[in-house]
């Protein structure tokens, strides 16, 4: 199921991209209200996946949907 690969690997990018936000706010003693929320999307995106996948993800699963979904990209 494609869809389902797309948002669990858009999830997890959009949850790598928003560490270094955190870490930058944290350092410069500021409140990470932006980053913060860009963390709960992409949470909500990755349980979305999670939950409506028919048998799931299991974290072997992960590099394969990341190829499926970079192969849909490319062709």
């Amino acid at each position: 199921m494609l869809q389902f690969d797309l948002f669990l690997i858009g999830g997890l990018v959009i949850f790598v991209l928003a560490l270094p936000a955190i870490a930058s706010a944290v350092t410069d003693r500021r409140s990470p209200r932006v980053a913060a929320v860009v963390l709960i999307l992409a949470g909500g995106m990755i349980a979305y996946a999670v939950a409506m996948k028919p048998g799931g993800y299991s974290i072997s699963d992960v590099p394969d949907a990341a190829m499926r979904v970079v192969a849909y990209f490319i062709r």
